[in-house]
């Protein structure tokens, strides 16, 4: 099993209505748009957020200790449309299923103990 299976198992996320395939999917093609010219990698990425006022989330993911939340809202603030409306296309999701399952990845990547499914 992948670590993108093992993150979607920790969330708890094969019972939302998608498959576990699609959120492997999903999380792959969002990482190949974070490592795109478009966003320029991890110092695109956090740029991005700090843009919006959320720095201090996208700071949390890469360092040490616990991730901070964030929401699918904020994640549609921060990513670019057009990649999310391509992600969802290609993985037969809505956009919305989409930024809900890489809102809850980001809580638990890393920290199998923090993992909650929500309801």
């Amino acid at each position: 099993m992948g670590l993108l299976d093992d993150v979607m198992g920790m969330a708890g996320m094969g019972n939302a209505g998608v498959q576990p395939q699609q959120h492997t999917g999903a999380l792959s093609m969002l990482l190949e748009y974070i490592n795109s010219p478009q966003v320029g990698g991890i110092a695109g990425l956090q740029r991005m957020f700090q843009e919006k006022g959320l720095g201090g989330v996208v700071a949390s993911w890469i360092g040490t200790g616990q991730n901070l939340p964030v929401s699918a809202d904020q994640l549609q603030s921060v990513l670019h449309c057009d990649a999310l409306q391509n992600i969802a296309a290609k993985m037969g999701m809505d956009q919305g299923q989409v930024t809900s399952v890489l809102s809850h990845a980001t809580q638990c990547c890393g920290q199998a103990n923090a993992c909650r499914t929500s309801s």
